[in-house]
């Protein structure tokens, strides 16, 4: 089993590459696609963390983009619920997973 310290830190290297893709890539498309599944998310049972996301997200990039790198205590609790989820393709996802899990045998 994994211990908080390792997810946190898998975490934030799963944020990393969501931030390198869309800053290579659709940067707008990936900011309207998160923003969206917030919304769903919100519409299906709000919790004050989407409400904290629905705040963040209206922000432009560059606090968007700190936020999502935030290696504080506050910022490992946001990457845990991120709305980015489903930036990185199943095949990206899994080699940052594999990774992560080489580096800890």
């Amino acid at each position: 089993m994994k211990d908080h310290a390792s997810i946190d830190r898998r975490g934030l290297d799963l944020a990393r590459a969501i931030v390198t893709k869309l800053e290579s890539g659709d940067l707008q498309g990936g900011l309207a696609k998160a923003r969206a599944v917030n919304r769903r998310w919100r519409e299906q049972g709000s919790s004050p963390l989407h409400e904290e996301w629905k705040e963040i997200l209206q922000g432009n990039w560059t606090e968007i983009k700190a936020i999502l790198l935030d290696e504080s205590e506050g910022g490992n609790r946001l990457r845990q619920n991120s709305p980015f989820c489903g930036i990185l393709t199943p095949h990206e996802r899994w080699a940052i997973f594999r990774e992560h899990r080489r580096h800890a045998a």
